[in-house]
């Protein structure tokens, strides 16, 4: 059993049980799993789990359980608003620190030795980091400086990815 499934048993077993210590186990297991999860939202996980609300937690099991929803719920991409430069730099800076950061954290596993395996991270996309709006992050795809790689990801353009990331 996977977590999203762990998530989708407790939010089920919240709704079905009464009051008691086996609920407010699982609403902090629920807190605990949706505090790693990549897809939620932190802010809106910690109103959920702190206000105990079944019917946001159950929303937020879903949008991780389904990522295509979370494109739907955004605006069209023609809709987007201007977006300042300052912005995007600020962005641009956060999305190459979160891949390089994933990268080093990737190629320093162990292997089965005492030793890392000195091979190179195959890591190319990453969820952006959650403190920028999506238009932010649409703006700099329209902007050829970053590609959607779908389902929430965004890659580097294909000429950036193989040079070493800078600030």
């Amino acid at each position: 059993m996977n977590a999203v499934e762990k998530l989708r048993q407790l939010v089920g077993e919240i709704q079905h049980a009464g009051d008691g210590f086996k609920v407010a186990d699982a609403w902090s297991l629920a807190g605990r799993l949706l505090s790693r999860q990549p897809g939620a939202d932190p802010q809106a996980v910690q109103q959920a789990i702190k206000a105990c609300d079944i019917d946001a937690l159950d929303a937020i099991v879903t949008r991780i359980e389904h990522p295509e929803l979370i494109e739907a719920e955004r605006e069209p991409k023609a809709k987007t608003r201007d977006v300042s430069n300052d912005d995007m730099r600020k962005a641009m800076h956060a999305f190459r620190k979160r891949l390089r950061l994933g990268r080093l954290a990737d190629e320093s596993k162990l292997g089965g030795r005492n030793l890392t395996g000195g091979r190179l991270s195959s890591i190319d996309a990453i969820i952006p980091p959650q403190e920028f709006n999506w238009e932010v992050w649409d703006a700099l795809v329209a902007a050829g400086r970053l590609e959607d790689a779908g389902k929430g990801f965004y890659a580097l353009p294909e000429a950036e990815r193989n040079k070493p990331l800078e600030s």
